[in-house]
């Protein structure tokens, strides 16, 4: 069992990440400057404050734990990972677009993993002060009240898609275009809050193609915990402890998943 299972120490790391969340990148946000990253992605000087004052917080803490954060070096992460006594993992900025272009979308996202499996998941919103969270076996939680997976959609067609369209491969994103199941579709830029946002019924169906590690971990386990349902785009499950990308494919309930994860299927076969 992981040691958040005691009250104090679940409540020590939410009330730590809030404030390092406020400090590092709130205070931050619309008076900064990005650079860009050997992919090609965004770098701001919040995401970079936000991993150390991050990294040292947990060190502090538990320092049992490696750390793997998005802009550490791969051949850290790798390392970290696979750590015997367990990993943090966290994105210091999902969203990193957003934030660095004036939009109010983005969050922090940290999860630990502990023998391959996430055990506990901190995924905040610091514009709207809204603070997902999940403990493996514990249930979920927004603001520490506890969240359960629901929506009044009880059809595909009722639905608001969050869909990812610059990852699919071309022939699932035309087929999803000319298309649609669903009523309406949206793509807002953060992956961790795109999984919160499934979990609370504000959109309810997803697919995204490739996500990091950093950027679906917290997410998928309160998605999980809330009571939704996932998979990766080839019917596997999401979370794999690994640095490779996962595709995604989530619904709010499990019926909706059902017919979400039908309509994929037909694509594939036709």
């Amino acid at each position: 069992m992981s040691i958040f299972t005691q009250e104090t120490q679940w409540q020590t790391l939410k009330q730590g990440m809030i404030r390092l969340a406020k400090r590092e990148v709130l205070s931050r946000f619309e008076k900064i400057t990005a650079e860009r990253k050997a992919d090609g992605s965004l770098l701001t000087e919040a995401d970079t404050e936000m991993q150390k004052a991050t990294q040292a917080f947990l060190q502090q803490q538990w320092p049992a734990f490696s750390f793997l954060g998005e802009e550490s070096p791969i051949q850290t992460q790798k390392a970290a990972l696979h750590a015997q006594q367990g990993c943090w993992i966290l994105d210091p900025v999902d969203g990193t677009s957003n934030f660095a272009s004036g939009i109010p979308f983005f969050s922090v996202s940290l999860a630990l993993i502990i023998n391959g499996k996430v055990v506990a998941g901190l995924i905040y919103d610091p514009v709207r002060e809204e603070l997902f969270a999940a403990r493996q076996g514990l249930g979920a939680e927004l603001n520490d009240q506890p969240l359960a997976a629901s929506c009044w959609q009880s059809e595909l067609k009722q639905c608001i898609g969050i869909i990812d369209f610059k990852r699919l491969k071309l022939p699932l994103a035309q087929k999803l275009i000319e298309h649609p199941p669903y009523a309406s579709q949206r793509s807002v830029g953060s992956v961790a809050l795109d999984w919160c946002w499934i979990a609370t019924g504000r959109g309810q169906v997803y697919c995204h193609g490739a996500q990091n590690i950093w950027d679906y971990a917290a997410g998928w386990l309160i998605l999980e915990e809330a009571g939704g349902q996932s998979s990766s785009l080839e019917g596997d499950a999401v979370f794999c402890n690994d640095i490779s990308k996962r595709s995604a494919v989530a619904a709010t309930t499990p019926r909706l998943f059902k017919a979400w994860r039908q309509y994929l299927n037909n694509i594939e076969k036709s």
